[in-house]
């Protein structure tokens, strides 16, 4: 396994702009890329100085739309650029550029002989930015010219599968230095691993310019190296991580990686967003996880994959926690638990016992909640857009449901001592209250009840706002998050977090 250089790509609008980057992040970094392209065309033409300026190795690049980049000019003009950054080179090699990156299409012998003859080594690359790559070595072996010219591929994946692929095509692959690394948020893994694919570098970008490389999967430097510990990461590293879709920007790595610090362990937890559980499973099987955090929409069928379930597995008929033991999974539910200790904290000493209490949603998380109830002794009312989802759960605890629509006001009225909203509606929106991002929009608060979402990001969802507003108490489901995690921490490494 090599250990992979972070490459830091600097997509300013001016040489100084880069410059400041290069100095607050210098530290975090081992090397880095002056996209021309996004220089403004005054400043393109001084690019010569920058390795000059700076005490890294950098690499050039002048990329085109096609590619990803910026620049839409003739290839005329971009040799012209190029030949004005490479030519003249200084004595003093740490000034010059140490690497150019010139795409697998473009053959110009005089530039090809520059870099060469001022000792810059050349990077030869493939961009497919809407398909994956298939044959990933037999490519890079296409694509690699000469024996000194570094072959690199970044495409697109179409789902964590041609993740889990890269990642097979590539274990033993430490012929020659490449470089080779998936894109999107799927993609992610194949950066905070890249020790793993044997890939020369890894690329990141400043916090300030994330928003330029969108849709890229790019993270900064202080999170590969401070929430990652990127370069601690060897084939002796615990992995472990969590899967879900859409799986937005989650807390979870923060808490487990923080634990893993906290102990002095050696181990990383990473996303690992999947559409089908099924590729998160082969995808944890091939790079060698040892456990994984479930969660939306997978917490139900990933119990046809699991070798063996625990027992509030089996009552709860959901799985939020998989731990890999004897060449198989065994499946954990931590949600009910931490969901309860939770609670329990807000309710601050109120008793649940025959209270009546009203839960949004029949998914993986409600039935992890239901359970919870029932042990606590509430009188619960299940609401759901889909209702046979609803009875279903209600009747296994003896409880009662309705459809979640307008006309449940009345009976939410009846059931609203405590309202414990489990759904995704209102996930990464800080809207006002809608009917798209509000699953309660119908529902006027009175200000007696008490809300518990859930959600955790936003830290205030539109209905605890709305709640709140009406002189509710409210809660989100951070406290939910992190008790739980705990509990799955203690599963992973056998190990007490707190």
């Amino acid at each position: 396994m090599t250990h992979p250089l972070i490459c830091m790509c600097l997509t300013g609008k001016t040489l100084e702009e880069d410059l400041q980057l290069v100095k607050k992040y210098e530290k975090q970094i081992d090397i880095v890329e002056l996209r021309v392209d996004h220089l403004t065309e005054d400043e393109q033409l001084y690019a010569k100085r920058f390795p000059s300026m700076i005490y890294k190795p950098c690499i050039l690049t002048i990329r085109r739309t096609v590619d990803g980049g910026l620049f839409s000019g003739s290839e005329f003009s971009r040799t012209n650029l190029f030949g004005r950054a490479l030519a003249f080179a200084d004595p003093d090699k740490s000034k010059n550029f140490a690497f150019v990156d010139f795409e697998e299409d473009y053959h110009i012998p005089s530039m090809h002989d520059a870099a060469m003859a001022f000792g810059v080594k050349i990077i030869r690359s493939f961009h497919s930015m809407n398909a994956p790559v298939t044959n990933i070595r037999k490519r890079c072996d296409e694509i690699r010219k000469t024996g000194y010219e570094i072959p690199k591929i970044a495409f697109m994946p179409d789902s964590l599968a041609d993740v889990e692929r890269l990642f097979r095509e590539t274990k033993d692959f430490t012929q020659y230095d490449h470089i080779i690394c998936a894109m999107g948020a799927e993609g992610l893994p194949s950066r905070i691993l890249a020790g793993y694919t044997n890939s020369f570098l890894t690329y990141v970008s400043p916090e300030e310019m994330l928003g330029k490389m969108n849709g890229i999967g790019h993270i900064d430097p202080v999170t590969i190296n401070e929430l990652y510990n990127f370069k601690s990461i060897s084939e002796k590293t615990a992995l472990y991580g969590i899967t879900g879709w859409p799986l937005p920007k989650t807390s979870s790595p923060l808490i487990h990686n923080g634990g893993y610090k906290k102990l002095g362990l050696d181990a990383v937890y990473l996303p690992a967003r999947a559409t089908l559980i099924s590729d998160a499973i082969n995808f944890a099987d091939t790079i060698g996880m040892k456990g994984m955090s479930v969660t939306i929409p997978h917490k139900e069928s990933v119990m046809y994959y699991l070798g063996e379930q625990s027992p509030e597995v089996i009552q709860i008929g959901a799985c939020n926690t998989i731990v890999k033991k004897n060449n198989k999974w065994i499946g954990y539910n931590t949600d009910a638990s931490g969901f309860r200790r939770a609670l329990e904290e807000f309710l601050d000493g109120t008793k649940l016992k025959f209270k009546k209490v009203a839960v949004i949603g029949a998914g993986g998380a409600a039935k992890a909640i239901v359970y919870a109830l029932k042990q606590m002794g509430a009188r619960v009312c299940i609401f759901n857009r889909t209702i046979e989802n609803a009875q279903q759960l209600a009747e296994k605890y003896g409880f009662n449901y309705c459809q979640l629509d307008s006309r449940c006001a009345a009976k939410l009225d009846e059931y609203s001592t405590l309202i414990i909203q489990t759904t995704s509606v209102g996930m990464n929106s800080e809207a006002p209250s809608t009917k798209e991002n509000d699953p309660l929009y119908f529902y006027d608060f009175r200000g007696n009840e008490m809300l518990f979402d859930i959600i955790y990001t936003p830290v205030v969802t539109p209905v605890m706002k709305r709640a709140a507003a009406a002189g509710c108490k409210t809660c989100n489901g951070y406290k939910m998050l992190e008790y739980q995690a705990y509990e799955q921490f203690k599963l992973f490494t056998g190990k007490d977090m707190e």
